[in-house]
């Protein structure tokens, strides 16, 4: 049987010709929506977890190469990037010296390749709405497919929810915002349903790396896949150390019932559990969503799953137009990739440096990009030039949408090799060679221009 409200939301997946592995999915988090369930995880049932440092461990040469040699490269490519006012892949954004993202993971991977002597194939998972555009910057790229395997594959989409009844949303004035993506947790339906985990087993690959294409950090390095491969482990995924910019993300820990690790997302915490959650004595390490899977054991997973995983609910609720909160309010059923560390017995956790985490959320974090804070080698690989990552806050009203940003910086960012913070108040401009030393902070109450080649310190 089912309510009414689900199989409105199975037939609108049907006409949209949404696989039916990913409908089945769907129903699944649909009951458990429907019975109350929340996904929340309370910090009572809960330790902090430990784990070992790359750092620590040996990984001989040899087994490394061999590792990477049997490994894919999986990038997650649906974004656009509407926070920051884009409407195509936020991957296309020019990085530096007229070099995306994507054009830097490209490289990073042919790099690699002739390294290694490794096939080493880069997969991107798209959504419908960055395909095009990502398959079209990559045709320069000749040498980057892999014979008998596809560039890319669409990850699933889904219907919005009204809050009030679980119905799916309907919105004749843009019918596109019916539909949400199901949480990059859809990675492992997405896959098996478009027969490339069988795909690539068959054609000999033993585990995939996987990372966001705004991570530039996250490069498929050869010693981390060599300790995967010594692991055993079915599942592993890269953590770093929280810092204050990490108290409302998410972390790691360890769940009393049963002692499989769990990553607890933002989403699934309760309010009364929030100052725990931002306790980084307690909680220490938190993901880079960088996570190594073994073929095999994730296929035998799927198979006696029927395909469902059963990653923890997210109940993410939001407008129908998420730019406008007077639209009705909409649940969105999702689930998180690195959710299905809980689900291998056996799984590991490994400490990365932050070098392997420099995701771009927000025109703070590429102004950091863009600067002399990291080096881009021959490698392609992203290298730290400063003792510490400076903080940067730029004004919302005048730098958070790209285009605006890009009017301020039109010849480059600045220098914050040398900068402790960077605080942006007001509406300002900079000139060439503008240098950033210690801690800096701008206000203006009107449009304000920084000279060329001048120095903000501190001390100033």
């Amino acid at each position: 049987m089912g309510s009414p409200g689900l199989h409105q939301a199975r037939d609108k997946m049907a006409a949209e010709g949404v696989d039916p592995v990913a409908i089945e999915t769907f129903a699944h988090y649909y009951r458990l929506l429907e019975h109350g369930e929340t996904g929340m995880i309370p910090e009572s049932t809960i330790d902090p977890v430990d784990m070992p440092a790359l750092a620590d461990v040996d990984v001989p040469e040899d087994v490394a190469a061999a590792a990477i040699r049997r490994t894919a490269v999986i990038k997650l490519n649906g974004g656009l990037g509407t926070s920051m006012g884009m409407d195509r892949a936020k991957s296309l954004l020019c990085v530096r010296r007229g070099l995306s993202f994507l054009d830097i993971i490209a490289r990073q991977v042919l790099h690699l390749r002739e390294q290694y002597d490794a096939t080493l194939p880069l997969i991107f998972m798209n959504s419908f709405r960055t395909s095009a555009d990502t398959v079209d910057a990559l045709a320069r790229y000749e040498s980057l497919p892999v014979e008998g395997l596809p560039l890319e594959f669409l990850q699933n989409k889904e219907p919005k929810l009204l809050a009030k009844d679980l119905s799916p949303v309907s919105w004749p004035k843009d019918p596109t915002l019916e539909w949400c993506p199901p949480g990059h947790g859809d990675l492992y339906t997405a896959l098996r349903g478009t027969g490339l985990l069988d795909r690539l087993i068959a054609a000999g690959y033993e585990r995939v790396f996987v990372s966001n294409s705004d991570n530039l950090g996250a490069v498929p390095d050869a010693r981390v896949a060599g300790w995967f491969a010594s692991s055993g482990a079915p599942f592993a995924i890269e953590a770093v150390r929280r810092t204050p910019s990490d108290r409302k993300g998410g972390h790691f820990a360890r769940r009393k019932g049963d002692g499989r690790i769990v990553l607890r997302e933002t989403a699934q915490t309760l309010d009364a559990d929030k100052e725990a959650l931002a306790d980084l004595d307690r909680h220490r390490f938190t993901s880079t969503n960088n996570l190594w899977f073994d073929l095999a054991a994730m296929k035998s997973a799927l198979d006696q799953r029927d395909g469902i995983l059963g990653l923890p609910l997210i109940r993410n609720v939001k407008n129908v137009d998420p730019g406008d909160t007077s639209t009705p309010e909409v649940i969105q059923v999702e689930t998180a990739m690195g959710a299905a560390i809980e689900v291998f017995e056996g799984s590991q956790l490994i400490e990365v440096t932050r070098e392997r985490f420099v995701p771009v959320k927000t025109t703070n974090d590429l102004l950091v990009l863009r600067s002399d804070v990291y080096d881009i080698g021959q490698d392609f690989v992203l290298d730290q030039t400063a003792d510490a990552i400076p903080f940067v806050d730029l004004d919302g009203d005048h730098y958070k949408l790209v285009g605006e940003f890009d009017k301020r910086f039109p010849e480059g960012a600045p220098s914050l090799r040398d900068a402790a913070s960077l605080t942006v108040e007001g509406d300002w401009t900079f000139g060439r060679g503008v240098r950033v030393v210690g801690e800096v902070s701008l206000e203006a109450s009107s449009a304000q221009r920084v000279a060329a080649e001048t120095v903000l310190s501190s001390d100033a």
